[in-house]
């Protein structure tokens, strides 16, 4: 049976698809591929053709009054990130479709192919060593990298471990770097290195990436330890700890809000052991 739901979720996508193909037109290229959906068809994207090369135009809408901000602009602001293998910004544009503000940026396209379709990973990605050590790599040079945009402050560390975990660890942060801060399986391309989506870039506890890629792979053990061998270091720290608890927080919130359940018992055995570990 259709539902109402449903009947306005399929407007959604093709007003978004619209949108897309309206994009693709004004920066003069031309759609290639499938289009992809962002997590909860925030965002839609697609490959793209131009007399430039293989590239990828995305569109975001947000309400007119959140249109603006650090989230809006980080693709195009992660130009200053080098080194790193990413989409780069080539053209952006904006209009507004009342009470809508949209965003559409032409950039880069990388070779490869997502790690999972989904952001946690359900079956074991064939990964060799060279693309872990790359992507230990990337992410040591993005911490090195100053701004001041700010991914996840001291005051979203304190709310969360204090209500999901009362006073079982002290929520202050030591060390502060520079993260990716969404390090999730459909967010980085095989089977060369590649990091998509660099809308929510900044500072964060030290170790949240490897945090935030571990605990999207809870599903898949083998992926776990290695996740855990590589990002050892800042892991196995007080800091990594609190990392680790937050993206279990997030995790959970976003399952509470209708994100696919199945995580949830590992996330919840995730926390104890590191609960324990701490004590």
């Amino acid at each position: 049976m259709t539902t109402a739901q449903t009947l306005a979720d399929q407007r959604h996508r093709a007003r978004m698809r619209d949108l897309l193909a309206r994009a693709a037109e004004g920066f003069g290229t031309t759609v290639a591929g499938d289009v992809v959906f962002g997590w909860r068809d925030r965002s839609i994207g697609a490959p793209a053709t131009e007399r430039r090369g293989d590239m990828w135009v995305r569109v975001t809408t947000e309400h007119m009054s959140w249109a603006h901000g650090e989230f809006w602009t980080g693709n195009a602001d992660s130009s200053v990130i080098t080194g790193v293998p990413k989409p780069e910004v080539v053209e952006v544009t904006e209009w507004d479709e009342a009470p809508e503000r949209v965003r559409a940026e032409l950039m880069t396209r990388l070779p490869g192919r997502v790690c999972s379709p989904t952001a946690e990973l359900r079956d074991a990605p064939r990964l060799s060593g060279a693309w872990w050590a790359d992507l230990r790599g990337a992410l040591d040079r993005v911490g090195r990298t100053p701004t001041e945009r700010i991914a996840v402050a001291q005051e979203d560390i304190s709310r969360r471990l204090l209500v999901f975990f009362g006073d079982a660890i002290d929520p202050t942060v030591q060390q502060w770097r520079t993260a990716y801060a969404d390090l999730h399986w459909n967010n980085v391309l095989g089977p060369d290195l590649g990091i998509l989506d660099w809308e929510g870039w900044g500072r964060a506890p030290a170790g949240l990436d490897a945090a935030t890629l571990l605990c999207h792979s809870l599903l898949q053990p083998g992926t776990a330890g290695r996740v855990r061998e590589v990002f050892a270091d800042q892991l196995d720290t007080p800091d990594g700890v609190r990392a680790q608890l937050y993206v279990i927080a997030r995790l959970l919130l976003r399952i509470e809000r209708g994100d696919d359940p199945e995580l949830a018992p590992l996330l919840h055995g995730h926390a104890r052991t590191l609960l324990n570990h701490d004590r």
